[in-house]
């Protein structure tokens, strides 16, 4: 068992910034016992934080990796089922579109280091293995998709503030084909800035002379010795995947929050469910950012200010908050889904149409007539469309600002006897409509 708490630490946890370290030994040595190479002396017997850091690497990488990714890698699949619904094809949707692909790559390398650390329980050695090739690849993939998702965040936030606080600027610069761009041209840059991350190990094949087996090992590569080199990209690398992103957003959360504050009685002269609309819109991009914010800080003190890495600290008390912060990122990743779900009701209206589930909620799935005070009648049908006296009514109309075409209704409200307009199939609910004339399901 000693094996397998001693070589883990070597493992996935890949956020640590390093420029020596000299537990990876160069190809050929030869260890009496390569498993403790990764301690000096008797530091592992006497450290209080050991205890610390074997639980929340167990607890992390056991139980919570696996329901993070599965729940995640699922969810993010749906949101893009559902961000690509004709109805649904808006400049915003296509940036998120974008970080669903980005936290899936994501989760993807997470759920492998759960295969790895299973692997390690049940046969040591073929764990080692599945490491030593799988490591430096998993180290790219890491540092990639987290700054492509850090970009993505601050281009939705900037694209929402231009929204609020320059809506004749965003007609012009908020379209999908351009969010559609942006996001790409995100994917090709970050991808080139971490390719110094894909030359930072190497597989080595390390001889045990106590048990005369070769075993799989990662160790820097003769370009990462290069402390000059390694100190200037950690810091380029360190900014743009999360300081320089941290920065952004706290400034632009700012201002989007003071904005709409500052708009709420424009919106609510358009209409008071107009001005609901906006405000989810707002607090759905919000908490986006804010869950972003609250994962990722500690990953950027840890990595940036305090200088703390994974793999170049004996410190276990270090390692097991690496695992903690680790984690956090996962989150990140994984729960994007659920603020959609929570605040934007055309996602779960969209949800509700494609998968199917919805057909006994009211108002959706359903085909029906209703008439107003001049006998005028209303289809509603089944996809909550409708038609006027046998005619669609359509104008240029959209809750986050970016025009496409949508359904009008006309309908008398119950409690007042007055007609109201709306502009968002979302927005029609039962309690709004008169007694029905007829219903046809």
């Amino acid at each position: 068992m000693e094996y397998h708490q001693e070589v883990l630490p070597l493992m996935f946890n890949i956020s640590g910034d390093t420029s020596t370290d000299s537990r990876y030994l160069a190809k050929g040595t030869v260890l009496d016992d390569p498993l403790n190479a990764s301690v000096t002396g008797n530091h592992s017997h006497s450290d209080p934080y050991k205890d610390f850091y074997v639980t929340a690497r167990t607890v992390t990488g056991l139980y919570c990796f696996p329901v993070l990714c599965l729940f995640g890698i699922v969810g993010n699949f749906i949101a893009l089922i559902v961000l690509n619904q004709k109805e649904m094809r808006t400049s915003t949707n296509a940036y998120f579109s974008a970080l669903a692909v980005s936290d899936t790559v994501k989760l993807i390398n997470d759920a492998l280091y759960f295969v790895t650390i299973l692997l390690y329980e049940k046969s040591p050695k073929d764990g080692q293995k599945l490491y030593g090739h799988l490591y430096p690849y998993s180290h790219y993939i890491f540092n990639m998709s987290v700054c492509v998702s850090s970009w993505l965040v601050v281009s939705v936030a900037t694209e929402r503030y231009f929204l609020i606080c320059h809506p004749v600027l965003a007609k012009t610069l908020c379209t999908r084909r351009r969010a559609i761009i942006v996001s790409s041209c995100m994917f090709i840059a970050m991808s080139f800035m971490a390719i110094p991350s894909a030359l930072r190990y190497k597989t080595v094949h390390l001889f045990r002379n106590d048990t005369q087996e070769v075993v799989d090992d990662v160790e820097l590569t003769d370009l990462w010795r290069n402390t000059d080199l390694v100190g200037t990209y950690t810091w380029i690398q360190n900014l743009l995947r999360s300081v320089i992103p941290l920065v952004i957003l706290l400034f632009m959360n700012t201002c989007i929050l003071r904005a709409t504050r500052a708009h709420l009685r424009s919106f609510q002269r358009q209409g008071m469910r107009f001005a609901q609309a906006q405000l989810r819109i707002t607090a759905m991009l919000v908490s986006v950012i804010v869950v972003f914010l609250v994962c990722i800080t500690p990953d950027a003190f840890m990595s940036t200010f305090f200088g703390f890495g994974y793999h170049e600290s004996n410190n276990n008390l270090v390692k097991g908050v690496r695992e903690i912060t680790d984690m956090l990122l996962a989150v990140n990743a994984a729960v994007n889904v659920i603020i959609y779900m929570c605040f934007n009701p055309q996602f779960r209206t969209s949800f509700v149409q494609v998968f199917c589930i919805g057909r006994g909620v009211p108002g959706i799935c359903r085909t029906r007539t209703t008439q107003n005070h001049n006998g005028n009648r209303r289809l509603v049908t089944k996809y909550n469309t409708v038609v006027e006296n046998g005619n669609n009514n359509t104008h240029p109309s959209d809750y986050n600002g970016t025009p496409h075409q949508t359904q009008t209704l006309t309908l008398p409200l119950r409690s007042v006897g007055l007609r109201n307009t709306y502009t968002s199939v979302t927005q029609l609910t039962d309690a709004d409509l008169l007694p029905l004339q007829s219903t046809s399901l």
